[in-house]
């Protein structure tokens, strides 16, 4: 295993973990850095930090937020529907008031084209690599550098359905890359065309890379896009459809005068960055200093007095957002009172049993979707704000510096004076039945810890552990975790790191049981009695791949493995599971799991 510091154990106080953060834990709040590359590790420019840039002060709210293309089928294969969609460089304009920005897609769009399939009807993508040898963005070598060959040609993707329940040659994983028509395979590549047998309830599922010690460069230059999951149920719910129903990828970015992209390319010496680090070297986490709204910055978007349904997804690479619709001068750049609230009807995994209305805001951490209705018939003519009020450092900041300040402006809203004559569409009171993983029911309790140490050169790196060895895993350690196909299990992840991490499962979604303090916790006991613990969240209800745990905080999740009450699929392999922040993803807070065969499969 690979050498790390270990973790701070649970007898930390909160206030400890909350000053170590500040000390160390932030990282990058805009991006730098420029060029092509002769190969993937970037162009040789000189290292630049958050503190050498800032985005250029562009006039807000001119662009009107553009919709992703959909994505069509270039064939069928077996017959099925059958999609070759390309990653390659082209520029696209972020703003009016800028030049255009050379940006990395699917298809020539960012966000990608969105895939739009049905329940139970198969369909096949070959995700083609057409980038050029010279990667955007400046690459550390020293990222897995016992993994990853970086002296190579081209530059390394692989595209993971996050949300998808899908066979594990078909996932994206992280060792599965290939470079530009295949020439180059890492030593996980299984197949060219992935099978996604979409045999799981209608959701708002996503695309994006998930190359190895890469992900955060790919995705930030624009490898990333919808896929909406639908059937008959869900239409005839009668929700708002067609141009009332708006997917939204939110994202943070930072911006140069000439209209590119930045990213840091070395952390600042009041961060911890020093000499001894590598000259083009990973930072603990990314925040841009401009929103960016399914491709444009500081966008306006324009409703009718109606409701609306809003596909919500955080596409940041470290960013939380904590969202509220606020009255708003757009004279005095001032807000007022509260707006329309979001009625909330799915989440990661699809439709809740009931819709839920939020009361206040609306949090997401990195990866997570929100399915929400809007009714705007009350606000005809009247400004709104999509307002964030999440600081970076989610639960770990300790001021309200401008370096963790919340990016609180997200998007302008413009309802217009009249609509239709029609009275506005309501929420159904019921929306679908979610069958209930029972706490008594499971075969298996795993403990679970995520931690943080430093490599050899001193820089932060988080990993995940577990009851055997809570300081963490590297990624590349034999898998420690084999739950059984068709086994229930517990898992109760513990956070000994000072900020909130949004954590990830691949293949599978879960219910989410509750939460408790770190001090109350004991990983000696196995079971969990839920009328114990803190009640999830209204917008944690129902199917989730993705949650958030808090700093000295247990959350526990149930999670059942294949085909339950006619929803899902079984399936059998590796899988991964980790934060979705991309930069603590890359660097180390990813770890494999197996599903096995069950046991009386075992000899088929």
């Amino acid at each position: 295993m690979s050498e790390h510091a270990p973790a701070a154990g649970t007898g930390i106080s909160r206030r400890k973990l909350l000053l170590v953060s500040g000390a160390a834990g932030i990282s990058a709040f805009a991006g730098c850095a420029t060029g092509g590359t002769p190969s993937e590790t970037g162009p040789e420019t000189v290292p630049r930090t958050v503190a050498d840039h800032s985005s250029p002060d562009l006039e807000k709210w001119i662009d009107e937020v553009p919709r992703p293309g959909a994505a069509e089928p270039t064939g069928t294969k077996d017959g099925q529907p059958y999609y070759e969609l390309e990653m390659n460089e082209f520029e696209q304009k972020l703003h009016s008031d800028l030049p255009p920005t050379t940006v990395w897609g699917y298809d020539g769009q960012f966000p990608g084209p969105t895939i739009e399939a049905e329940q139970g009807e198969p369909i096949y993508v070959r995700w083609q690599n057409d980038l050029p040898d010279e990667h955007l963005l400046p690459v550390d070598t020293t990222v897995h550098e016992e993994l990853i060959p970086y002296d190579i040609d081209g530059v390394r993707t692989v595209t993971h359905l996050h949300g998808g329940n899908v066979e594990a040659a078909s996932d994206g994983k992280a060792m599965g890359w290939f470079t530009r028509d295949f020439a180059e395979k890492g030593p996980k590549f299984e197949k060219k065309d992935y099978y996604y047998v979409n045999d799981q309830p209608p959701a708002t599922l996503w695309y994006h890379d998930h190359a190895v010690g890469i992900t955060r460069l790919n995705v930030y230059a624009g490898l990333a896009g919808f896929y909406l999951l639908r059937n008959d149920h869900e239409r005839e719910l009668g929700l708002p459809e067609d141009e009332y129903e708006i997917p939204l990828v939110i994202q943070d970015r930072s911006i140069d005068e000439d209209g590119s992209l930045f990213y840091p390319s070395a952390v600042s010496a009041d961060r911890g960055g020093d000499d001894s680090h590598p000259e083009t070297s990973i930072v603990p986490e990314f925040y841009g200093d401009v929103p960016v709204v399914n491709g444009k910055a500081w966008p306006r978007l324009s409703v009718e007095p109606e409701t609306y349904r809003f596909r919500l997804l955080n596409g940041s690479n470290s960013r939380y957002y904590n969202l509220e619709l606020l009255e708003y001068d757009e004279a005095t750049g001032e807000t007022g009172g509260a707006g329309p609230s979001f009625v909330q009807v799915g989440n990661d995994g699809g439709l809740l049993s009931e819709p839920v209305e939020i009361d206040g805001r609306l949090e997401m951490g990195v990866g997570q979707r929100a399915d929400v209705a809007v009714d705007f018939s009350d606000y005809a003519g009247e400004t709104l704000l999509l307002h964030n009020d999440a600081p970076s450092l989610y639960r770990g900041s300790v001021d309200n510096s401008d370096e963790t300040k919340p990016l609180s402006e997200i998007v302008l809203v413009d309802v217009a004076e009249s609509g239709s004559a029609e009275e506005p569409e309501t929420v159904p009171e019921t929306l679908t039945d979610v069958p209930d993983l029972r706490a008594e029911s499971v075969d298996q309790h795993r403990h679970l810890t995520l931690a943080t140490g430093s490599d050899e050169y001193g820089r932060m790196k988080h990993f995940l552990g577990n009851r055997e060895q809570s300081s963490g895993y590297a990624l590349d350690d034999p898998v420690t975790e084999e739950p059984e196909l068709g086994s229930t299990e517990i898992w109760s992840i513990a956070n000994n790191t000072a900020m909130s991490h949004p954590m990830h499962l691949h293949l599978v979604h879960f219910q989410v049981l509750g939460r408790e303090s770190l001090s109350d916790y004991d990983s000696d006991t196995d079971g969990v009695d839920p009328d114990a613990l803190e009640s999830p969240e209204p917008y944690e209800l129902g199917w989730n791949d993705v949650v958030t745990v808090d700093p000295a905080e247990v959350v526990h999740v149930i999670v059942h493995f294949g085909e339950y009450e006619g929803l899902f699929n079984d399936q059998t392999g590796e899988y991964m599971w980790h934060c979705h922040m991309i930069e603590h993803e890359d660097y180390d807070m990813m770890r494999p799991f197996r599903v096995l065969p069950a046991d009386d499969d075992s000899d088929e």
